[in-house]
């Protein structure tokens, strides 16, 4: 059984264990072109099934990537807009979250 809780972590050192979309949009806020580049959100176990993360591009924007080996999914977009990623991302963890309970 695969764990429902999860973790956020900057390149920065920046965490937070089950971030709520607030916290998701202040961490991916924090990001920047030059030594916190990138946040990964997985469960907090060895070898998780599944992550996202968020990343800083350098032509503007972010690169969202989320992966769930258990379900074939792979997925990378790009967007602008750090409230769509943080709701977007909320309602994508809160998925892994069901699944696993």
């Amino acid at each position: 059984m695969g764990s429902a809780y999860y973790r956020a972590e900057s390149e920065s050192g920046d965490h937070i264990e089950d971030p709520s979309e607030d916290a998701l949009f202040m961490l991916i806020d924090d990001l920047n072109s030059s030594d916190n580049t990138f946040v990964v959100i997985q469960p907090d176990e060895d070898d998780p099934a599944w992550f996202t993360s968020v990343a800083v591009l350098d032509e503007g924007g972010y690169e969202v990537e989320r992966r769930d080996t258990t379900r074939r999914e792979h997925d990378v977009v790009t967007e602008t807009s750090i409230d769509r990623i943080a709701r977007d991302l909320t309602i994508w963890l809160a998925a892994r979250s069901i699944s696993a309970g």
